[in-house]
């Protein structure tokens, strides 16, 4: 073989070498980052925080998320794990971000009947009146009358429409929440707003039987 042809064949062995090189580190470090992805969501799950925190200080994002769009931040929400609510937000964790769903932190928090991680995450800026679904009407769903205290409270909008036409009170006649019903009238809801179909909470409160509800609003002065 001519000089010139061992030199050109030498050095196309060489940068193929080079090139088998690089490809293994970038297919080493994908393997390794998805297992980091998998490892952090997990432990978020799990409420293993010092995990968590290890994974952050090696570099993994703050703002990760599950396939649902589910952050860390919600899943800590969700689960009521306040030392790493806490550190996910002094790290900058996007508390307003929303998944698939729509969900926000505090929206899954109030859902979740997590009083402290509400309160934190509304004292970090998150949205309280999103447009849909709002803070308040998950609160409601969630059932808890201290985390439905601290959101009408902080100015959640009583009489704000779900996607579905209802409002906080509506949702809380239609899950036969009597207590709740209380807490939103003695806030000044608007008892006597129709959904779409122009039924009334009251009206509600009898179609689905909740005779004791249908009888309060009544006594307060709902329109029949």
């Amino acid at each position: 073989m001519p000089p010139q042809a061992t030199s050109s064949a030498c050095s196309a062995s060489i940068k193929m070498r080079n090139f088998l090189i690089i490809l293994s580190i970038f297919l080493f470090a994908g393997l390794a980052r998805g297992g980091a992805y998998d490892d952090i969501l997990a432990a978020a799950n799990d409420n293993d925080t010092a995990t968590v925190v290890d994974l952050l200080k090696r570099g993994m994002d703050v703002n990760t998320s599950d396939r649902a769009g589910s952050t860390l931040l919600m899943i800590a929400a969700r689960t009521g794990n306040m030392p790493l609510l806490q550190t996910l937000l002094a790290n900058r964790a996007n508390v307003n971000r929303r998944n698939q769903y729509g969900d926000s932190a505090v929206m899954v928090a109030a859902l979740n009947g997590k009083l402290d991680a509400v309160k934190a995450l509304l004292g970090h800026g998150a949205e309280l009146n999103p447009s849909g679904w709002t803070t308040l009407h998950y609160a409601v769903f969630g059932g808890d009358t201290d985390v439905l205290a601290l959101v009408i409270a902080k100015g959640g909008k009583l009489d704000a429409r779900a996607p579905n036409g209802q409002t906080a009170l509506m949702l809380a006649v239609k899950n036969g929440k009597p207590e709740l019903v209380r807490q939103l009238i003695d806030a000044d809801a608007d008892m006597d707003i129709a959904n779409f179909e122009g039924v009334t909470a009251i009206k509600l409160a009898r179609k689905l039987g909740h005779d004791d509800i249908a009888s309060y609003l009544r006594s307060v002065g709902a329109v029949e």
